[in-house]
């Protein structure tokens, strides 16, 4: 097995960590719509700030690439410890996380653009 490679259970382990995160009670909604239309005012819990999410997604791509990056530049130099193997992994972790990084960007300004495009 490659060393620093997640394996498919612990994503998707980590993935069912999140999900639950957001789904348990006092996360993710601030009202609770009732059936019958009304909005149950005293259920007020704890937001998830979107903004700093999205900080926090976009400070660890960076942090990928610079990893990514110093790891290169040590293989480069023929730092001992450093394999090929393991600089092309870093590159490629930096790589798709950009690129997914771009994608939801990417749905973020379609999603905006069509908001802005709604009949008042």
């Amino acid at each position: 097995m490659i060393s620093g490679r997640p394996d498919i259970n612990q994503v998707l382990s980590q993935m069912r960590d999140l999900r639950s995160q957001v789904q348990a009670p006092g996360s993710a909604v601030s009202e609770v719509a009732k059936p019958g239309g009304n909005v149950e005012a005293g259920q007020a819990v704890e937001r998830a700030d979107f903004a700093e999410m999205l900080k926090s997604a976009v400070d660890n791509v960076n942090s990928l690439q610079q990893d990514a990056t110093q790891l290169a530049q040590s293989y480069e130099r023929g730092d001992e410890g450093v394999d090929l193997p393991q600089v092309m992994i870093g590159l490629q972790k930096s790589s798709v996380s950009f690129e997914a990084m771009t994608q939801v960007r990417n749905k973020l300004v379609d999603a905006y653009e069509k908001i802005m495009n709604m009949p008042i």
